[in-house]
């Protein structure tokens, strides 16, 4: 009976041997395409239009901002990203206190990208776009002052759109 389970058991480790085998035969054989990147990102590159890549103000046509500093984002993020500076200033129209946004900051490199800060904004003063390309040498230049910047896209052509067009079950590799 040994003799029997012991045979079987080499058996089965050269069946198992041949099915990958083959599979690593058939991968091989099989035509490979690769985006080429960074070379070819401006005409190759698809984004999603959903993709979480950085915050930014959504501005009014004369490039004002919407935060009304009320610190909702500030709170609802969990790890402390978003900081909110803030007086309160007199209306001269009503003589009434009401907030002023000093300075909105937004630490790229420690958010977690969870859009929870958007959820919470009763006032639709801040969105995700899909813009990744962020990397830089010093972290310090990840601290974003959002209400001091105003956001014109970025570096990709049509990025907001979601980039180059995509072919559902295609690789998507045009040359430049």
């Amino acid at each position: 009976m040994d003799n029997h389970s012991y045979f079987s058991g080499i058996g089965n480790a050269v069946k198992t041997l041949l099915i990958g085998m083959k599979t690593t035969m058939k991968e091989y054989f099989t035509p490979k395409s690769t985006e080429q990147y960074p070379e070819n990102r401006k005409t190759t590159l698809h984004v999603a239009p959903r993709f979480r890549g950085r915050l930014i103000f959504i501005r009014n046509e004369d490039e004002s901002y919407k935060c009304v500093a009320c610190t909702m984002c500030e709170k609802a993020c969990p790890n402390g990203t978003i900081k909110i500076t803030h007086e309160m200033v007199a209306d001269p129209e009503t003589g009434r206190k009401k907030r002023h946004l000093i300075d909105y900051q937004y630490d790229l490199g420690d958010c977690m990208f969870c859009e929870l800060c958007v959820n919470a904004c009763n006032f639709g003063a801040i969105k995700f776009v899909n813009d990744f390309e962020n990397s830089v040498f010093d972290r310090n230049k990840l601290i974003l002052h959002l209400d001091k910047e105003v956001y014109k896209g970025g570096s990709l052509p049509n990025i907001l759109d979601g980039g180059a067009p995509y072919e559902i079950g295609k690789f998507n590799t045009k040359t430049k």
